[in-house]
């Protein structure tokens, strides 16, 4: 039995195989992010890109949302600060909250990072044949929802 005929029969196979592609892509998504400048951490650029998506965030948001305590978010926004990546702003309503936003700087990194983050998904996906691609996009497709709790599928724990 060759291996991805093991991998369709037995889920175990299966996950050691997924496990080994998301290390490959996992290792394609930190190189894309560590080949723009300013070089940020993988935590700098996860605060970056959670105070683009929710400007709501301050501080003690912030550091809610990456799981750090708000020293370490503090230093955090400091360096990105800094870099002239963010900026403290004074909250709308309560002039004594300080809102977290990405500056027009931040924002140009943040794309150029999902630029080259699609650019060498792509070179992956033009090394596969076009049954392989569509196998990938199905397969994928199966994943998704075989993971999302449907209305009729009890929700496995996760």
């Amino acid at each position: 039995m060759t291996e991805a005929e093991e991998a369709g029969s037995c889920p175990k196979a299966l996950a050691r195989q997924v496990g080994d592609a998301v290390e490959s892509l996992v290792s394609l998504w930190i190189s894309a992010s560590d080949a723009v400048t300013p070089r940020l951490s993988r935590h700098q650029l996860k605060a970056l890109t959670a105070v683009r998506y929710r400007s709501e965030l301050n501080l003690t948001a912030l550091a809610e949302t990456l799981g750090i305590a708000l020293p370490a978010a503090s230093r955090l926004c400091d360096r990105l600060e800094v870099a002239g990546l963010l900026e403290r702003v004074a909250h709308p309503h309560n002039r004594r909250e300080l809102q977290l936003r990405v500056t027009t700087q931040g924002r140009k990194l943040l794309t150029e990072v999902a630029e080259r983050r699609s650019a060498s998904l792509a070179a992956v996906f033009a090394a596969m044949t076009p049954a392989q691609r569509a196998s990938l996009e199905q397969g994928l497709h199966a994943f998704r929802e075989a993971h999302e709790p449907g209305p009729n599928r009890p929700d496995h724990g996760t």
